[in-house]
């Protein structure tokens, strides 16, 4: 540390952190330089007490969640993290067979007429994608890390060491060869969607088949701000990531089971009692 002299350890993708000795921040120049400089970086804009609170207003509401979840469970680690990212920008176009059906019923003396028409609707087109994210770091839950999204890359800066100050960065360790195939798979997605919401009027829409081609463009390496919670509770941890930006929030919670199988027991209740109900009428 510069500011005391404690030794300071961390992991090999450590790319800034603080000094267990004096708090001080403490960014390894060796992670953030070279080729592993990022490109840019969105400053956190949502602290540390927003997250807290973000916490708190999830558990609200959540009917099935323990009674003792909120006063019991205790927070064990809330961390500011700069994630990599990397931001994937292409050209794309698909070509969309879809089976779709129009569904009309009547009545016709004592019969109730339904008729059937399927349709074989085609579409083509082209988009571009810009700045597409995929998670750069084996150790973070790609799925919590997609759930928190979108981040608003309006707000991209150019990346300076001052942004890294009190926080804890990682350098990438899943790299941009290794991510592709991801980024490919949401822009495959994210086309078909945009020609799936073309074919309207219909009753049902399945895709047949497709064909899809993509076109590689830039690629720019990021740091993007993710607020990184964890609570315990009856000897588990639940883990929970916030968008730093946007204040997006996703995260696992326990399950009251005394509670879920009362309520499944008053469903089914009431279920069997209009099933009595109109039996009897």
């Amino acid at each position: 540390c510069r500011s005391c002299g404690g030794v300071i350890t961390g992991e090999t993708t450590t790319a800034s952190t603080h000094c267990p000795y004096c708090d001080s921040a403490v960014v390894l120049d060796n992670n953030v330089s070279g080729a592993l400089r990022p490109d840019c970086i969105i400053p956190f804009k949502v602290d540390k007490q927003a997250a807290k609170q973000a916490l708190a207003n999830f558990c609200k509401g959540k009917l099935l969640l323990p009674k003792d979840y909120v006063t019991e469970s205790r927070l064990e680690e809330i961390t500011g993290l700069y994630v990599p990212f990397w931001l994937f920008s292409c050209d794309a176009e698909g070509k969309f067979r879809f089976d779709a059906t129009k569904v009309r019923s009547w009545t016709e003396g004592n019969y109730d007429v339904t008729k059937t028409d399927h349709f074989l609707v085609i579409r083509e087109g082209g988009a571009t994608f810009s700045d597409v994210p995929v998670d750069g770091s084996s150790k973070l839950d790609a799925e919590y890390m997609e759930a928190i999204e979108p981040f608003d890359m309006s707000e991209l800066k150019d990346f300076e060491m001052p942004y890294l100050a009190g926080f804890v960065a990682d350098k990438y360790d899943v790299d941009s060869d290794e991510s592709k195939p991801r980024a490919n798979q949401r822009v495959k997605i994210g086309i078909e969607d945009m020609l799936r919401d073309t074919v309207d009027g219909y009753a049902s829409v399945i895709t047949k088949n497709s064909s899809i081609s993509v076109e590689d463009g830039g690629i720019r390496y990021a740091m993007l701000p993710v607020w990184i919670l964890s609570t315990k509770y009856k000897g588990k941890i639940y883990k929970f990531a916030m968008n730093g930006q946007t204040g997006k929030f996703v995260g696992e919670l326990p399950v009251s089971w005394g509670k879920f199988w009362a309520a499944f027991g008053i469903i089914t209740a009431a279920v069997g009692t209009i099933a009595s109900i109109l039996f009897l009428i």
